[in-house]
């Protein structure tokens, strides 16, 4: 919705001779209403970054009412009680500052980076649409005509972008697991049949203080930050409690694949995905270093054994999509003209066959640490970054401590950890294969 840049928002973090970063301080606490509130000072620039997290995304959607979550980032912006239509971000930008908003299957994120003596801006601000935005007929229907347009330009009518929005949800039942197994930007259908009522039902129930974090990171006096937080968020009253999302899912027991027609793809992509666990659980850390191994960079296995050596893929990567409560693992190549699904799929297959049978080298396993290392360490650059973090940990984690020791974890992951949790879950039986093929070249899906 908004350009949002990093530059001179340098905060310095030291790092000893593990990786492990020196801690972060922080005071974490709630206000009456139930608003937890992580308030982390720097002084290394003039800058404050304020990052609330609503505790509602996609997951949080119930049957016949999808795509609320992704509407509301829209919404959000729409005015309130003492601010008109677009002016948020109007004012945040007079002031010098810069702002926007996003959605995922767990958490919906707004944000600020503002001068540090406008703090109280954004703090008005975001209490003033969280107290009272203006849910209105027109606001909705233009919003919910924005969405659909969103679409159209960013899925319906671009190659391949239906993989990476909709493919990672075709793994999961919609009886068992409805949190997962629907897309972000949801159904239009659903959208279309939503009236007013809807959607300041679902405001009322996740917009609440008790839904939220809100993190402050940068330039600020402790105890004034803290009375502004009580001064425009203090009053606003607390909303009923939200239940968790609802998921039932296990290791798969037998391969499927489908075949979709792209009308807009030139060449054909196949993207495999597998079910993994949550993102708090024991197996990400080996899990995301395998993704690095197998599937990030020039060097890794993916790029090396089709794009370089068989030159049967323009590009091959992986990816894990975390989530709170199971997450996705994808393999994806894009083919060289001339060359089949069935060719790629079963190149794919071998590289990952290969990691089964004979695991990873040591240095892989030591170029992927120091990979991960170096980004834990440059993903904490800005007075953004520390607050994404902090909010990720939160949200994501079981303590927010975790915050200080979740790097021993990955360097702690051994040649053995990667071969296991590839063993356990890049197997045939759990995978979910994707034929995403122009028009020319559609076939039947093989059984």
């Amino acid at each position: 919705m908004f350009r949002f840049s990093t530059a001179a928002l340098i905060v310095v973090l030291s790092v000893g001779p593990a990786g492990a970063q020196d801690r972060l301080d922080f005071e974490d606490y709630r206000l009456d209403n139930g608003l937890r509130v992580i308030l982390a000072e720097d002084h290394s620039v003039p800058v404050v970054t304020i990052d609330i997290w609503y505790n509602v995304g996609s997951s949080s959607e119930q049957p016949n009412r999808s795509g609320f979550a992704h509407l509301f980032e829209h919404m959000m912006f729409q005015g309130s009680e003492h601010v008109g239509k677009a002016e948020h971000g109007q004012l945040v930008e007079r002031a010098g500052g810069e702002l926007n908003g996003t959605t995922n299957e767990d958490r919906t994120a707004y944000f600020e980076i503002l001068p540090a003596n406008r703090l109280n801006l954004g703090l008005w601000l975001e209490a003033d649409r969280m107290r009272s935005l203006a849910v209105t007929a027109e606001n909705f229907e233009n919003q919910r005509q924005a969405v659909k347009e969103e679409r159209r330009l960013r899925l319906d009518n671009q190659p391949y972008t239906w993989v990476f929005f909709e493919a990672p949800h075709l793994t999961y039942d919609s009886t068992t697991c409805f949190s997962y197994a629907h897309s972000i930007i949801g159904s239009m259908d659903d959208l279309d049949a939503a009236q007013v009522a809807d959607v300041q039902e679902f405001f009322d129930l996740h917009y609440a203080p008790n839904n939220a974090t809100l993190a402050i990171v940068g330039d600020v006096d402790p105890p004034e930050a803290k009375r502004l937080v009580e001064q425009y968020f203090g009053s606003i009253p607390r909303g009923n409690d939200t239940a968790p999302a609802r998921c039932e899912w296990g290791i798969g027991t037998a391969a499927e694949q489908i075949e979709r027609e792209d009308l807009h793809a030139t060449l054909p992509m196949v993207a495999v995905t597998y079910r993994i666990p949550g993102h708090s659980d024991a197996d990400t850390p080996a899990l995301q270093i395998l993704d690095l191994i197998l599937g990030t960079g020039e060097s890794s296995r993916l790029n090396r054994a089709l794009v370089r050596e068989q030159q049967s893929a323009l590009q091959a990567q992986s990816f894990v999509l975390p989530r709170r409560s199971t997450s996705t693992f994808m393999l994806m190549a894009v083919a060289n003209q001339g060359v089949e699904p069935v060719t790629i799929k079963h190149q794919l297959d071998a590289v990952v066959t290969r990691i089964l049978e004979e695991g990873v080298s040591e240095e892989e396993l030591e170029k992927a640490k120091n990979g991960y290392r170096s980004g834990d360490i440059f993903g904490r650059q800005t007075t953004m970054q520390v607050a994404e973090n902090i909010q990720h940990y939160a949200r994501y984690h079981d303590s927010l401590d975790e915050i200080h020791t979740d790097l021993d974890a990955y360097m702690a992951v051994t040649r053995g950890d990667v071969q296991r949790v590839a063993r356990k879950y890049l197997i045939p039986e759990n995978g979910f294969t994707i034929n995403n093929v122009p028009p020319s070249t559609s076939q039947p899906a093989v059984p």
